[in-house]
């Protein structure tokens, strides 16, 4: 490894961990850090990477463009699971390598959905608003115990989910366009077209890539055949899910409310969404626990340390 080699990390969680910080600077000395706590714009992610031999990447877009504007670039390792933001055709065409694991996060994006079930289903986010705001409102909804799940991907989150879900006896409906035969029969899931799932389910909870397959997968047509007094929950990519349709879907009652930690545009701002009472919105945190920030910069650096032959000593 040329003693000069230059990582920079795109990603402001990254930055704030000493742990993670020590660790890389240990190993890359030159590396450089992303501490402004916020996505770079654009004009900026293009300078701040254009001296790396090799990225780890947050969320931030890796193009054709990018790469042209930074020769030395090597290697791209994925800090998260999601691989959307990277153009892996130009990234091959250029010699670009990539690094990446999948499921580092599970137990993290996982945890946070239960999470969202158990809220939308006690209605304990709106309680605490009306609460907040003066309003005395003893609405304490329905348990989750014993509902129906629609599990749409069932991968590495979608399977911690099935886990956690087990002391509430639900019946759970899964959707995957891989055979996921042997997991089903283990833990008894029924395997479900994707109408039939969002149909029959009381809460739907989407954990898709996004891809051209799945950009827009949950669209108006898809939210109408919910059940009114069904939840949707997002927390795999905001565009597998179109926005305005679901924007729509909530303003007409199609469905009873929705739980979202990823928008089409980040960071969110569209208040017309943000704004609905019937909206749990979080700020893509799903990923973002103090284990599994960890988790995901050890794996990040670990993948650079192994393209870039770094003597352990």
């Amino acid at each position: 490894m040329p003693a000069d080699t230059v990582i920079a990390v795109t990603s402001s969680s990254f930055a704030s961990d000493s742990y993670l910080r020590e660790q890389l600077l240990h190993f890359f000395p030159n590396s450089l850090l992303n501490c402004e706590k916020q996505k770079l714009s654009r004009e900026a992610l293009i300078k701040f990477l254009k001296p790396a031999d090799g990225i780890i990447l947050g969320t931030d877009q890796v193009d054709a463009q990018l790469l042209e504007s930074c020769p030395r670039l090597q290697f791209v390792s994925k800090y998260g699971v999601g691989m959307d933001n990277i153009d892996r055709a130009a990234c091959e065409a250029r010699g670009v390598h990539i690094g990446w694991t999948g499921g580092v996060n599970r137990l993290s994006v996982a945890e946070q959905v239960l999470g969202f079930m158990l809220s939308l289903c006690r209605n304990l986010y709106q309680s605490s608003v009306k609460l907040k705001t003066g309003t005395w409102e003893k609405q304490g909804g329905a348990q989750l115990s014993g509902k129906t799940i629609g599990i749409v991907g069932l991968g590495h989150i979608g399977k911690e989910l099935v886990r956690l879900l087990q002391p509430f006896s639900c019946r759970i409906l899964v959707n995957d366009i891989i055979d996921q035969s042997a997991f089903c029969l283990q833990y008894a899931l029924e395997k479900a077209s994707l109408t039939e799932l969002v149909s029959e389910s009381n809460i739907v909870t989407i954990h898709t890539p996004l891809t051209t397959i799945t950009r827009h997968l949950v669209n108006l047509d898809l939210l109408s055949c919910m059940k009114p007094n069904a939840f949707l929950i997002n927390t795999s990519r905001g565009g597998v899910v179109n926005q305005q349709h679901l924007k729509e879907s909530l303003r007409k009652g199609l469905i009873a409310g929705a739980a979202i930690d990823v928008y089409e545009d980040e960071p969110a701002s569209d208040p017309e969404l943000l704004e609905l009472p019937n909206v749990f919105c979080t700020p893509h945190i799903g990923g973002n626990s103090k284990e599994a920030i960890r988790a995901m910069g050890c794996s990040a650096i670990e993948h650079v340390k192994t393209f870039f032959q770094v003597n352990e000593s």
